[in-house]
C-alpha cells in the first residue's frame, strides 16, 4: 500500500476517531496521539516538514509523530518528495477526487498485499491497509503492465531500441598444421645408379629451385644421353626421328634434370657424372643420398617440401557444420605466438564424420611467408560464421525464454509495458538476431525483464481472480433474487 496514502487517511480520520472515543491511533505500531499534532500533506509540503514516519527495520509499523523502536531507536521521517518518488499509487484523495469527476473509472480493489483477493467495493484488510483500486486500462487484455516511476527507478529497468547489426559468430576449433600434399617433391632414381657427391645440405636446410644436391652416375642414364647426343648430330638419323625427339623422351623418362639436357644439347657432350638439382624451393624434410652409396629404382634420396603454403586441419563439432562453407574465412592463432593471428580460408570440408568425436575434419589453408608454422605445430581456429549482412538485432538479455515460446517487454512509455512474441535467429557478440515480431527502432526491455514479467503475471492472476469473484457474485445473486 502507499504509505503517503495511508498516513493521509489516518490523518483525515484522526479527528473523528479523537472526538469520539479521546483516543487517536489504532493501526499497526500507532499509538494514541491528539489529532491537533497531525501535519497535513500540504503544511508538510510548505514547511518541508516529515508527512509522517515510519520503522526503521522497513516493518509496516507508522506513525503520524516522532515515535521509538521497542528498543529505543527513532522512527525514521518520511517526506513529500521521498514518498512521491517511492512509486507508489495515487493518494486516497486523488483517487476519489478523479473517480467524482469521471476521469476513470475503478474497476474493483484488489489487495495491497498482492494476495490473490479483490472486492468490487473498497475495503480494508486485516491490518487495516486500504485495498488499492484498479482502474480502466490498469490491466487491458494486451497483456501489458504499467508501473509507477519509482518502481521503475527502484528496479533498474533499462531500455534499448532495436537496431540493425552484423552478428558475428564465432566457431572455434582445434587442431594442427599440415604441409601441402600439392607441394611436396622427392627425388628417387628411375635406373640403378650410384651417388658419387652430394651437396652441403641436411634435413632441415633450406634450398632453392635448381640448386645443385648430388652428383650421380648411371650406366642407363649415360647409355640414353648418348644416344640423344648422337641423334641430334646425324644427319641420318634426322629423316627417321627429327630433332632426336624420341631419344630425347628417354632421357626425360629418367628423370634428368631438364638444365643438364639442355646442356647436353647444346655442348653436344654426355657427363660423366650428372648433376641432380632440387625441383622446387622448400626445406629438406628427409635426406638419404650417402657419398658412394648404389640407389635402387624408387629409392628415395631427398624429400623437399614448399612451406611457403601450409593447412591447418581442424576438427569442428557437428552441430556448427551447418554454418561453414568453403571460402569462409578464418583466423588461426599458434599456441607457439601468443596474441599473433594467421589468416586464411577453408578449402575442403571432408565428406565424414568421426562417429566416437562426432566432429569433421576442415581443411584450412594458409599463407606462410616467414615459415613460422611448422608441420604438427598446434593451432587453434576461429571461424566467422556470422551474418554478411546487418540483421534486427536486440540484447540476448532481453529475451524471456520458456523453451517453446520467446518474447520481449516492448517499453512504450509512460511505464508501460507490452510482451511480443518473436522469432530468434542467430546468436553472436552478446546479441540476437529477431525474425519477427518487432521492428527497427522498438524500445525494448533489457534489464529487469524478470521483475516486470513477474509482476505482468501477478496482475494477471489477479484478474483472473477478480473475474471469477465478479461471476460467482453474479451466481449468487441470481439464486437469492437480489435479495441479501
Amino acid at each position: 500500500m502507499n504509505r503517503l496514502a495511508w498516513a493521509l487517511t489516518w490523518a483525515g480520520a484522526a479527528a473523528a476517531i479523537a472526538a469520539a472515543a479521546g483516543a487517536g491511533w489504532t493501526g499497526h505500531g500507532l499509538p494514541p496521539r491528539p489529532a491537533t499534532t497531525i501535519v497535513s500533506a500540504a503544511q508538510a509540503a510548505e514547511s518541508a516538514a516529515p508527512i509522517y514516519y515510519r520503522d526503521p527495520d522497513g516493518k509496516p509499523f507508522y506513525s503520524a509523530t516522532p515515535k521509538k523502536t521497542t528498543d529505543g531507536r527513532d522512527y525514521l521521517p518520511v517526506f513529500p518528495d521521498a514518498d512521491a518518488q517511492s512509486g507508489a499509487p495515487e493518494r486516497p484523495a486523488d483517487i476519489k477526487a478523479a473517480a467524482a469527476k469521471g476521469e476513470r473509472k475503478i474497476k474493483y480493489y484488489r489487495n495491497p498485499m498482492g494476495l490473490p483477493d479483490t472486492s468490487p467495493a473498497p475495503k480494508k484488510d486485516s491490518m487495516g491497509m486500504d485495498y488499492i483500486p484498479v482502474y480502466d486500462g490498469d490491466d487491458s487484455d494486451d497483456g501489458s503492465i504499467t508501473l509507477s516511476p519509482g518502481k521503475i527507478q527502484r528496479t533498474g529497468v533499462k531500455s534499448e531500441a532495436a537496431e540493425m547489426r552484423r552478428i558475428r559468430t564465432l566457431v572455434r576449433a582445434p587442431g594442427t598444421i599440415q604441409l601441402d600434399e600439392r607441394r611436396v617433391s622427392v627425388i628417387a632414381m628411375r635406373a640403378e645408379s650410384y651417388v658419387q657427391k652430394v651437396a652441403d645440405v641436411t634435413t632441415g636446410s633450406r634450398v632453392t629451385k635448381g640448386q645443385k644436391l648430388m652428383e650421380i652416375y648411371s650406366p642407363a642414364v649415360s647409355s640414353a644421353a648418348a644416344e640423344y647426343v648422337a641423334t641430334i648430330g646425324s644427319k641420318t638419323a634426322a629423316g627417321i626421328d627429327p630433332y632426336g625427339r624420341g631419344s630425347r623422351q628417354r632421357v626425360m623418362n629418367l628423370d634428368v634434370p631438364e638444365a643438364v639436357i639442355a646442356e647436353m644439347e647444346q655442348s653436344r657432350t654426355v657427363p660423366i657424372a650428372i648433376p641432380w638439382s632440387s625441383p622446387r624451393d622448400g626445406i629438406v624434410l628427409q635426406r638419404a643420398a650417402i657419398e658412394g652409396m648404389r640407389a635402387q629404382p624408387g629409392d628415395v634420396l631427398f624429400r623437399i617440401a614448399d612451406v611457403s603454403m601450409v593447412w591447418a586441419l581442424v576438427d569442428v563439432a557437428e552441430r556448427d557444420l551447418g554454418n561453414i562453407v568453403v571460402g569462409q574465412k578464418v583466423t588461426v592463432r599458434a599456441r607457439s605466438y601468443p596474441g599473433r593471428a594467421f589468416a586464411g580460408q577453408i578449402a575442403m570440408i571432408y565428406p565424414q564424420v568421426n562417429k566416437e568425436t562426432r566432429t569433421a575434419r576442415v581443411r584450412i589453408e594458409l599463407p606462410n611467408a616467414d615459415l613460422a608454422l611448422l608441420p604438427d605445430m598446434y593451432v587453434d581456429a576461429e571461424i566467422d560464421t556470422g551474418s554478411p549482412a546487418p540483421v534486427l538485432t536486440v540484447a540476448d538479455n532481453s529475451i524471456l525464454d520458456t523453451g517453446s515460446r520467446q518474447t520481449v517487454l516492448l517499453d512504450r512509455g509512460n511505464g508501460r509495458f507490452e510482451p511480443r512474441e518473436v522469432k530468434l535467429g542467430r546468436r553472436g557478440d552478446g546479441y540476437v538476431e529477431i525474425r519477427d515480431g518487432i521492428a527497427e527502432g522498438d524500445a525494448v526491455v533489457t534489464s529487469a525483464t524478470f521483475l516486470i514479467d513477474a509482476e505482468s503475471n501477478l496482475k494477471a492472476a489477479i484478474k483472473g481472480f477478480a473475474g471469477a469473484g465478479a461471476a460467482q457474485a453474479a451466481g449468487e445473486g441470481e439464486m437469492t433474487g437480489g435479495k441479501p
